[in-house]
């Protein structure tokens, strides 16, 4: 972090004690600081937000890109989450008895949306590289909104895994793609809590989602002729048409194609351009053939992803409803104890508001005290989730309430660092444009093919509420984490040695040709034959 290496640099752009100038407007002839944050002693107000410690035209710019990006992404991805919890909220609340489904096919429908959202995210993170992210997330936003409202007037579950299908496929791009946008804007010491707020918004909207499911069931059932669970679909395809018009008016474009607009100045893009450069972020470069070659020869491509794939499936799906659920069987496990639909629904709801404040914390440490390590969070997290697994599989399910609302609040917990694997990526490679796009989208991608397939063995609802397949799943893939985990900081850290010879190196070079100038210099005053060269006096 801190490296200035840029593939050209800024105009005018100099190093003072640690900080990058720029001469960023030469009509107004205006100077803006960069602040090299690898060097800078953080203040305890910069801890709690990082904007306090840069400069006021830094804190300007992250100001507007925090009410654009981070609003906007927070809201589009809450909205997708709400919809992703709906069909389980609406499978528990009529839709199981009016589409006449099994808990399986429930399952399928979700492996079904799986495989349309990973057909498109690579697609569509190359060319976030190429198009500028005003126009291709709004399309998305668009086609999804449509896709979830045609969702509402399923009459079979065949046809709800068409509409899930194209939910998923309109969906792809969302998360990945704004984890890509954000890192051509923020840096490694702000960059994980940005990833963090806008993918806790999707955990609240999985949480709000068993508010509105609720509401729905209580209040719209039979308006309109239409079941509860059928009105939350539609809900949730009217929202999104403003959360497209916001994406279409506000999205601001990479800083390396940005052209001044109402919402960024040139001055404001200018700086967006320096600061990515000071630490380390290259633009957008066309494609060769040694340049696709050079993917493959990097240990990124083949140990990255693998990293969020590992991550993302050793996340527990929660038995809690299913648990709950189990008390309202006949014959009554435990006789004269039995939860209603509105408690089924809102007694879990702890578990994500645990999570939120978890993964936040998380993301706060690792960027301001750990100074952008995010090693020891993921592996703190895998050991912690482990362990409530394994406490899970040996309570007996039955006869001990208070210790399973415990663990069942608490079994998330450790889950939170998503956002800082991907921040990690985005460091390890910032140095090619494009292969941090594709790796963003490879991990999501990967993570959710297997997504697709495991669910149907180890997560199977015929085996909830015990589940003791899934969470002996949970204990060998959080396991697997930690020494992934492990591998990866050996990588990193070799590539860092190797950046710091590289850079030696260059200084040297550098060095060289300077002295090599000078003496050409001092050659050049004398003549020939040794006297002196015009206007000058013999050396």
């Amino acid at each position: 972090m801190g490296r200035f290496t840029a593939d050209k640099p800024v105009t005018n752009e100099k190093v003072v004690d640690g900080q990058h100038k720029s001469a960023l407007d030469d009509d107004a002839n205006v100077q803006v600081t960069v602040v090299d944050q690898s060097k800078q002693k953080q203040s305890w107000l910069g801890y709690i937000w990082d904007t306090s410690d840069l400069s006021s035209q830094e804190r300007r710019l992250l100001f507007k890109l925090d009410a654009t990006l981070l609003i906007f992404g927070s809201l589009g991805y809450f909205i997708k989450n709400l919809d992703q919890t709906n069909v389980q909220s609406a499978f528990f609340a009529g839709m199981e008895e009016d589409l006449a489904m099994t808990s399986n096919q429930l399952v399928t429908s979700t492996s079904i949306w799986t495989v349309g959202y990973v057909v498109g995210q690579v697609p569509v993170n190359l060319a976030l590289t190429r198009i500028s992210p005003r126009y291709v997330i709004p399309f998305l936003e668009f086609g999804w909104g449509l896709s979830t409202l045609m969702s509402y007037a399923v009459k079979s579950y065949k046809t709800l895994y068409v509409t899930r299908f194209l939910v998923g496929l309109f969906e792809s791009g969302f998360y990945p793609g704004m984890v890509y946008i954000l890192g051509c804007f923020y840096s490694d010491r702000e960059l994980s809590k940005r990833n963090s707020i806008f993918w806790c918004a999707g955990t609240l909207g999985q949480m709000f989602s068993g508010f509105l499911q609720t509401a729905a069931y209580n209040n719209l059932s039979g308006v309109g002729g239409l079941a509860g669970w059928r009105w939350l679909f539609i809900i949730d395809g009217i929202i999104s048409v403003p959360i497209a018009i916001l994406g279409l008016v506000f999205l601001p474009n990479l800083p390396w194609a940005a052209k001044p607009s109402f919402l960024l100045n040139s001055s404001e893009i200018e700086l967006a351009r320096a600061r990515m450069r000071s630490f380390g972020r290259q633009e957008a470069r066309p494609w060769t053939k040694s340049r696709v070659k050079s993917l493959f020869t990097t240990w990124h491509i083949y140990v990255l992803p693998i990293l969020y794939v590992i991550w993302n499936n050793a996340y527990m799906q929660s038995p809690m409803q299913y648990w709950l659920k189990s008390f309202n069987a006949s014959p009554a496990p435990v006789p004269g104890k039995s939860y209603s639909v509105s408690q089924i629904q809102l007694l879990p709801l702890p578990t994500s508001a645990i999570f939120v404040v978890c993964s936040l914390i998380f993301a706060w440490l690792s960027d301001g005290p750990a100074k952008a390590r995010r090693w020891p969070f993921i592996i703190g997290g895998a050991i912690f989730s482990l362990a409530i697994a394994a406490a899970l599989i040996d309570l007996p399910l039955y006869g001990h309430d208070a210790a399973h609302f415990a663990l069942y609040y608490l079994c998330l917990a450790g889950n939170g660092c998503g956002p800082l694997i991907f921040a990690w990526i985005a460091e390890l490679t910032s140095g090619d444009n494009e292969k941090r796009a594709l790796l963003i989208a490879m991990g999501n991608d990967l993570a959710y093919v297997v997504q697709a397939v495991a669910p149907n063995f180890v997560w199977k609802t015929t085996d909830f509420p015990k589940a003791r397949k899934g969470l002996s799943w949970i204990i060998g893939l959080n396991t697997l984490l930690v020494l992934y985990t492990m591998m990866v900081m050996w990588f990193a850290r070799r590539q860092k040695r190797q950046e710091a010879a590289d850079a030696e190196i260059r200084d040297h070079e550098a060095a060289s040709s300077n002295e090599e100038s000078g003496k050409a210099s001092i050659s050049s005053t004398d003549t020939v034959d040794g006297s002196p060269a015009a206007g000058g006096e013999k050396v």
